[in-house]
């Protein structure tokens, strides 16, 4: 034997000062727990992998959102809907107003050019009977007042 071998045996015999065993047979026991470890992690993933699983279906209850939003979308479009043709009324019975308005200023202004009118009718009338029913024409008036002064004498 040479020197290597027997310092390598001599190696294999050390003990652990703690423990008082060999140090190969820690090794040995610690290589036997990992692979005790590794077999029981295989092990519990093989059967984690196997066993049967009940997935859980999850009841969607979508149908009466769905009918609500439709409700309220149609509730939407109605209430757009008849504002719209509420304000269309609304201004359609303005005009009416705004017309029966300027027709009634219109028939006043009428009866107002009318009234006048005929005071004018009037008045001209009156003055073509004042003129017609004096004694003497205006152009001879002066004459006229002449000829009265002579009378009171």
């Amino acid at each position: 034997m040479s020197g290597m071998e027997k310092q390598g045996n001599k190696m294999d015999k050390l003990t652990d000062p703690f423990e008082g065993r060999p140090a190969d047979a820690e090794d040995v026991e610690l290589e036997q727990v990992l692979k005790s470890f590794k077999l029981s992690v295989h092990a519990w993933s093989d059967a984690a992998y196997s066993r049967p699983r009940t997935v859980q279906q999850t009841v969607r209850r979508r149908s009466w959102r769905l009918a609500v939003g439709w409700a309220l979308g149609c509730v939407l479009v109605a209430g757009s809907v008849s504002g719209g043709l509420f304000e269309r009324q609304h201004q359609i019975e303005l005009k009416q107003r705004a017309d029966r308005q300027r027709a009634a200023e219109q028939r006043k202004q009428v009866q107002e050019q009318q009234a006048r009118a005929q005071v004018t009718d009037e008045d001209l009338l009156a003055d073509v009977d004042s003129d017609v029913s004096r004694q003497v024409p205006s152009a001879m008036e002066p004459l006229a007042q002449m000829m009265a002064g002579d009378e009171t004498k």
